[in-house]
């Protein structure tokens, strides 16, 4: 098992690296910029060609069975679920089989209503109970993912 982190825009790569310490798990941050401060044993850093869907690219290449992405892009998400990979978000929302075509529908609704008009905000600011609840949701997606 290898944690992926869709990293140009995560605000919790220091949460992922204490929780796969925990664990003894491989993390690779993927972005088209390098980060400082991932120096980590754990820690591989790859830094995707500029461009749309690059490092989405990158990720879903290298991502496989039983492998986490930590990505609040739904379609990202989507693409690592059909390699048989589970998905977070930075709010601790998980992605699994049972629940990517309820987000797949609701990020396309939210962009329909904001390409309309209808809605012109975006989500609420992050906050520290977001923080909380993906700590606690990637804590228990690991365990239920590790073999017994």
């Amino acid at each position: 098992m290898r944690i992926y982190v869709d990293s140009d825009a995560c605000p919790v790569k220091d949460e992922v690296i204490r929780v796969a310490g925990r664990h003894g798990l491989p993390v690779t941050f993927i972005g088209n910029s390098w980060m400082r401060g991932l120096d980590d044993s754990l820690v591989e850093q790859v830094v995707a060609a500029e461009g749309l869907n690059e490092a989405d690219d990158r990720i879903v290449e290298r991502i496989g069975a039983g492998d986490i992405v930590v990505t609040g892009d739904v379609p990202l998400a989507a693409r690592c679920l059909e390699k048989g990979a589970r998905g977070i978000d930075h709010r601790g929302k998980v992605f699994d089989p049972n629940s990517i075509g309820m987000a797949v529908a609701m990020r396309d609704l939210m962009t329909h209503l904001r390409d309309t008009g209808s809605v012109t905000g975006g989500p609420a600011a992050y906050g520290k109970q977001d923080r909380s609840r993906f700590l606690d949701g990637l804590e228990r997606l690991i365990r239920t993912m590790m073999p017994r």
